[in-house]
């Protein structure tokens, strides 16, 4: 369709809009959505173009809740920084902590997932059919990290260096709606063998779970990063909420210029 008559076409599954209404997903945006689909439950069904089962809106929210904020985190702080320095760019202090989910924060969610994905995908003949089985591709996959020098994903946390507290609670939501698939399972044997190869106990971290959650959800796993993404733009607001409220971006900016000292490069 071209307004200019021309023969342009541009499909897409997502969203049109004329001067009298507004289409989404193939649906009356005010008619058939406002009001009657959650925000979550919409995020999920514009990747996965399908509407999400009640179960599985119920572990995506819960990953997505999981993700929002963890306190004065990188992303945090980058944004509350950025909002000091430009006060009137609330879009420019929501990108900035968005632009630090990387491969140390809200990143190993999707490194997490697309790990487990390979192993899965690697995997010759048909799954394991119990926790020994699992057990045994766990110490294969784990084995093979460690001889080609690779983290595992989703071991280990800076903070919780016992127990993280979101992965059993995920888990159990998952089991509880059926949905408890093979990237999870994976990922459980990951944390039950680990020790036996690696040689030292690490807690299976929540962003890890949220990754292998999500991709038992059937989502890609190449998009796995813009969910945590997506989860921290609600803590981030928050956090520049908080900083309206009770500014502390410059007590921190001057914490930081007051005590920095000067350091002879060559000594």
């Amino acid at each position: 369709m071209s307004a200019a008559g021309d023969g342009l076409s541009f499909p897409t599954s997502l969203g049109t809009s004329t001067a009298d209404d507004i289409r989404l997903l193939g649906r009356d945006l005010a008619a058939d959505l406002m009001g009657s689909v959650g925000f979550g439950e919409l995020a999920f069904w514009l990747v996965a173009l399908r509407r999400p089962t009640p179960s599985e809106t119920r572990v995506f929210e819960a990953v997505l809740v999981a993700l929002a904020d963890h306190g004065f985190t990188p992303t945090a702080i980058a944004a509350r920084l950025t909002y000091l320095s430009a006060p009137d760019s609330l879009q420019g202090a929501l990108a900035a902590g968005l632009l630090g989910g990387g491969s140390r924060f809200l990143g190993v969610t999707e490194d997490c997932g697309t790990y487990l994905h390979e192993v899965l995908e690697r995997q010759e003949g048909e799954l394991p059919a119990d926790d020994a089985g699992w057990d045994a591709l766990a110490v294969r996959a784990v084995g093979e990290s460690r001889t080609a020098g690779r983290f595992v994903p989703g071991l280990g946390h800076p903070v919780h260096k016992e127990r993280d507290p979101r992965t059993a609670v995920l888990l159990r939501i998952a089991e509880e709606e059926g949905l408890r698939g093979p990237h999870l399972r994976l990922f459980e044997a990951i944390g039950r063998v680990h020790e036996q190869v690696l040689g030292r106990r690490l807690p299976l971290n929540g962003a890890g779970v949220c990754g292998a959650a999500l991709a038992d959800l059937g989502l890609p796993v190449e998009l796995l990063r813009g969910f945590a993404l997506l989860a921290r733009a609600a803590g981030l607001l928050g956090q520049l909420a908080e900083e309206r409220r009770r500014p502390i971006g410059m007590d921190a900016y001057l914490a930081v210029d007051r005590n920095a000292v000067y350091v002879d490069p060559g000594g």
